[in-house]
């Protein structure tokens, strides 16, 4: 016996996790502005740049599910759900994250689930905003006279107290912090604490890649008070180690090697 065509059901759809990048549309790759342009629903952080949600399909259906860190929209676990259910309409859906998915992005917890669910997934990388912040800032993560090893490290972590963090800065290293701005304190007392010096340079890159991006630099004790002086809001990476120096301290600093 044949079913009928309204008992058969629907093809699934492919829930794609895709990298917005740091804000800037320029840098966002060639396979996620054909998906933000085709698919019909995107479901989107709050930190994607309005000029990448305005590349979208003139019928997409847009969804915001931001998050702040006193305040989530639509918590984890309906996010994931809502990818499900979608696709097992046969909807093919853009998961459009700030970043890079797998870079402190959940997409992990997301691609689990619509496996899970039997749905598929495509992850498509963007520029997470580590290189971003530093590429638009002008400070290299790496350098051959200065820092050989980079560490990426979530700033809002269950436990970060309890952490140990003593070997993720200092000399020929550079430590990223994502989400550090509401707890820059902690932070700047941790390392510290973890034998860290208080003179060591800091940068602070507010809305990378943005017109508005600004970058902020002083002392790893000033940490608090340069966040709090400038009234540093989210989205803010902090970079911590001597590739944050200021170009003009390097030069000058060449320039006493060279007299000696």
């Amino acid at each position: 016996m044949n079913e009928s065509p309204s008992s058969i059901p629907p093809p699934v759809g492919t829930v794609h996790l895709v990298g917005a990048g740091p804000g800037d549309p320029d840098l966002l790759t060639l396979r996620a502005a054909r998906l933000i342009g085709s698919t019909k629903l995107i479901v989107h952080d709050g930190l994607v740049d309005p000029a990448i949600l305005a590349l979208a399909h003139p019928a997409a259906k847009l969804v915001s599910v931001a998050k702040s860190r006193a305040r989530h929209t639509m918590p984890q676990h309906e996010i994931n759900a809502l990818l499900v259910a979608a696709a097992l309409t046969g909807h093919d859906v853009v998961r459009l994250k700030g970043g890079d998915p797998f870079v402190f992005g959940r997409g992990g917890e997301e691609a689990e689930a619509c496996r899970a669910a039997g749905v598929p997934v495509a992850i498509v990388p963007g520029i997470t905003a580590a290189t971003g912040a530093a590429a638009a800032a002008q400070i290299p993560l790496t350098h051959r006279d200065s820092a050989s090893i980079v560490s990426f490290v979530a700033g809002q972590c269950k436990g970060l107290t309890e952490q140990d963090w003593s070997g993720l800065a200092g000399k020929g290293r550079t430590l990223v912090i994502y989400m550090g701005v509401a707890t820059s304190e902690a932070i700047s007392e941790k390392l510290m604490t973890d034998g860290l010096a208080p003179d060591v340079p800091v940068a602070v890159i507010e809305n990378a890649s943005r017109p508005e991006m600004r970058v902020l630099r002083g002392p790893l004790a000033g940490l608090p008070s340069l966040v709090a002086t400038h009234r540093v809001k989210s989205p803010a990476l902090i970079v911590i180690g001597d590739v944050t120096a200021e170009p003009e301290q390097e030069l000058r600093k060449l320039a006493l090697e060279v007299e000696k």
